[in-house]
């Protein structure tokens, strides 16, 4: 008698016609049966958003392969929800085109998507690829063999209590990677700015813009396992609480009178 495969639910938020949802979705066959379930278009730094102002659309492109016109997170509703005739053992999301690094994870559309897997009491976990150095392009076979080694763990094990694994690949080929670290998530330094713009109308309209972010240099952060050529994953979990601020607000004595 054998064993039942493994039901993996893959998805992302660069869409569906994005390679590297492809390239994790064939390297997660090795291990189980495949589900995918990802947004018709792009929908990266949408965070944890999910659809509640119209219905959700639902297309099949093939055996198992649904593309819906909602976000990350809607696609592991579904999944996990029953659209699907069984709940997945595993969400794995991405492969994400570039980092998502330090508080990238709270914007992120892929991390909203592991997260949305691990309320659902599933194993998941959000993996993406660094940026290309130079004119290499993305190497998504990297990204896609780790997670194979990644999920096989997972499926293996019991993931830790209370949360679910954010990956970031260094973009090269799997000889030059140096190896793994475990991490904590950086300080990634913003300089957005709002930058103001004519239409031909004579209408204003905006950007989100700005320099390039950069990082504070700090070891054990997922910045400086990436900087040293290592992949590097990060436990999160949903509880923002800072409990070290807990005793300092109880001294405000703060009532309603």
């Amino acid at each position: 008698m054998t064993s039942k495969r493994p039901r993996i639910l893959v998805t992302n938020d660069d869409g569906i016609h994005s390679p590297g949802l492809t390239a994790l979705a064939d390297a997660m066959r090795e291990l189980g049966d495949v589900a995918i379930i990802a947004p018709d278009r792009e929908r990266s730094a949408v965070s944890h958003s999910f659809t509640m102002n119209h219905p959700i659309r639902v297309q099949n492109l093939g055996e198992n392969v649904y593309v819906i016109d909602g976000t990350p997170a809607d696609c592991v509703m579904f999944g996990t929800r029953g659209f699907l005739d069984e709940t997945p053992d595993l969400v794995a999301a991405g492969i994400n085109r570039g980092p998502n690094l330090g508080i990238d994870t709270v914007y992120s559309g892929t991390v909203a998507a592991a997260h949305e897997g691990h309320l659902h009491h599933v194993p998941s976990f959000a993996i993406s690829m660094d940026v290309p150095r130079g004119e290499d392009g993305y190497f998504f076979e990297s990204g896609a063999k780790f997670a194979t080694i990644l999920a096989q763990a997972i499926l293996e094990r019991d993931m830790p209590d209370g949360c679910f694994l954010n990956v970031n690949v260094p973009n090269l080929t799997w000889d030059r990677i140096n190896g793994v670290s475990i991490t904590r998530l950086g300080q990634r330094i913003y300089r957005d700015k709002i930058i103001r713009r004519v239409d031909p109308q004579g209408k204003d309209y905006f950007w989100i813009g700005g320099e390039p972010p950069t990082w504070v240099k700090s070891e054990g952060t997922d910045f400086h396992a990436l900087e040293e050529d290592k992949i590097s994953i990060t436990p999160l979990g949903q509880d923002f609480t800072q409990f070290h601020a807990i005793p300092e607000l109880d001294l405000w004595n703060l009532s309603k009178d």
